[in-house]
């Protein structure tokens, strides 16, 4: 990851690194592994980043080994890209408690 202050590495870093991405399952699963490691590297994520993993989680077997049509993979994506753009995570708790509760009232299925 670049050296971002850990507060805009999810909404800096990890945003570019997903608007380059194709839309596919893989995407989605290295998605989680990134949140693996910011998890580790910024304790203080963690929570956003649990959310945001299980989010994907989901996503993901839901569609595991099974055909993923083309416009659920593009609505999904746009969602997921979309969130991650919307997270402050300099913002007051007030601010980081919405984004919290909007991750986990997400569903990238529908």
């Amino acid at each position: 990851m670049t050296d971002f202050p850990a507060s805009d590495i999810l909404t800096s870093d990890l945003h570019t690194w997903l608007s380059q991405q194709h839309h596919g399952l893989r995407t989605f699963k290295t998605f989680q592994q990134k949140l693996e490691t910011l998890s580790s590297d910024e304790p203080e994520q963690r929570a956003v980043c649990r959310l945001l993993s299980g989010l994907v989680g989901s996503y993901i077997e839901a569609f595991d080994e099974a055909p993923l049509p083309v416009t659920v993979a593009d609505r999904a994506y746009s969602r997921l890209l979309d969130l991650v753009a919307s997270l402050d995570l300099r913002g007051n708790t007030d601010r980081r408690l919405a984004d919290i509760n909007r991750i986990a009232a997400c569903d990238l299925l529908r």
